[in-house]
């Protein structure tokens, strides 16, 4: 695997998909790259009402 860029679908900007996080990824049984970059990813999280 190598690091990958993606462009966020939210602004546009490029980021790196790392392999680590492509490795975690498929640990975790994700079958999807990301499409927003982190920032975008922590901003649309923030936005989502708290669960308890």
């Amino acid at each position: 695997m190598a690091d990958k860029t993606i462009i966020c679908k939210d602004c546009k900007e490029a980021f790196v998909f790392t392999e680590g996080e492509q490795a975690f990824y498929k640990e975790k049984g994700f079958t999807s790259e990301p499409v927003r970059c982190p920032k975008c990813r922590k901003a649309r999280k923030m936005q989502r009402p708290q669960r308890y």
